[in-house]
């Protein structure tokens, strides 16, 4: 019965983690040799706005994004000014996403000459180890800021974010991408 009672415990806990919303992987790297403390305008680095386009981007989703790092800034005291010679840092950023699949593989079952824990157990023939599998397919998305330094022309920080995309995220997109730009530059 106590093994039967562990595996309905390891079965909800299973269900739980697996409808927990996943939360974004953010992170950053700093070039210590610039300084950024006295920055108060920035400017986009090309037209474009984006570093690199891919070719299947969606154009709605891209201005989705441009509007939502502008806003970002803009909402942390910078100063947005059109000629990027003159700010005193420009931005880009760079979007993505993978196919990703994901392989659980957990015993379920044992069956071997005698039960666990038995005292007479005399050796591991006529074992059997029933394993289960489970299979997840996702999308995971990625995000990433760059600030390039204007005197100096080298970049000054690098921020990005990957989150494991739910179709909540894809109902919502602008809220998602507004709350993952706030979180990658909480960090600059």
């Amino acid at each position: 019965m106590n093994y039967f009672k562990l595996l309905i415990v390891n079965i909800i806990l299973l269900l739980l983690a697996s409808c927990a919303t996943p939360k974004a992987k953010v992170n950053f790297d700093k070039n210590t040799n610039i300084d950024t403390s006295h920055y108060k305008t920035f400017s986009w680095l090309n037209e474009d706005k984006i570093l690199m386009a891919s070719m299947d981007i969606n154009p709605v989703m891209k201005v989705r994004v441009d509007k939502a790092i502008e806003g970002a800034f803009i909402g942390k005291g910078y100063q947005l000014i059109n000629d990027a010679k003159k700010a005193d840092f420009t931005i880009s950023y760079s979007v993505g996403n993978r196919e990703k699949i994901k392989v659980h593989n957990y015993p379920v079952a044992y069956s071997g000459r005698f039960n666990w824990g038995s005292r007479y157990y005399r050796g591991r023939y006529n074992d059997v180890v029933v394993n289960e599998s489970h299979v997840t397919q996702y999308t995971q998305g990625k995000l990433a800021i760059d600030i390039y330094d204007v005197k100096s022309a080298q970049p000054a920080w690098h921020g990005w974010a990957t989150k494991r995309l739910t179709s909540a995220d894809k109902e919502t997109p602008s809220q998602t991408i507004k709350k993952l730009v706030e979180q990658v530059l909480k960090q600059f």
